[in-house]
């Protein structure tokens, strides 16, 4: 059971008010069981069966209305270490390269060798501020992105000719958002 205690409080000279308070701990703890209730109850059971929603003929449940956005962050996750993605039959994948600063696009010269644009979106002085802002960056932090952005191409190329790049240089730099 809490305590509660009855003290007063003096502000701005004689002005005295009286006020109950709790212990600390019980307070905190019908805060955070308040807020899970509240939480719990924003969810939504899914309405499709299990393994509906993938394959070549997904099911795809009906939009629903909310008072705050559905936000499913996809994080940025590389290969493990000594993995590869599973190719199709009779097909074989290699990382030409690793280690890039966030690639966005690249381009194969006709000689072979790779350009690689290595950006990240740059920073603009009308991006959303306030709260807005707060929560736009918290979701792309944890997507991966709102990092300094690198702002180059770089070229990649492989003087072996075994399917990795053995060779790496800065082509262009100090660009905005190539």
């Amino acid at each position: 059971m809490t305590k509660l205690t009855r003290i007063k409080i003096s502000a701005l000279g004689s002005r005295q008010q009286r006020l109950w308070v709790g212990s600390a701990m019980g307070c905190k703890g019908a805060l955070v069981v308040g807020a899970a209730i509240l939480l719990s109850a924003c969810g939504e059971m899914t309405r499709l069966p299990s393994g509906a929603d993938y394959g070549p003929q997904p099911t795809l449940a009906a939009p629903a209305a909310s008072w705050l956005p559905t936000v499913n962050i996809a994080k940025a996750v590389g290969w493990p270490q000594g993995g590869t993605p599973t190719a199709a039959p009779g097909l074989q994948v290699a990382a030409f390269a690793s280690g890039l600063n966030h690639p966005r696009w690249l381009l194969v010269l006709p000689n072979g060798d790779v350009l690689v644009a290595e950006v990240n979106a740059p920073a603009k002085p009308d991006d959303a501020p306030g709260i807005k802002g707060w929560f736009m960056g918290l979701f792309m932090k944890a997507a991966g992105g709102g990092v300094p952005s690198a702002n180059r191409i770089t070229l990649l190329r492989d003087t072996t000719q075994t399917g990795v790049a053995t060779e790496r240089h800065v082509f262009l730099e100090q660009l905005n958002s190539p």
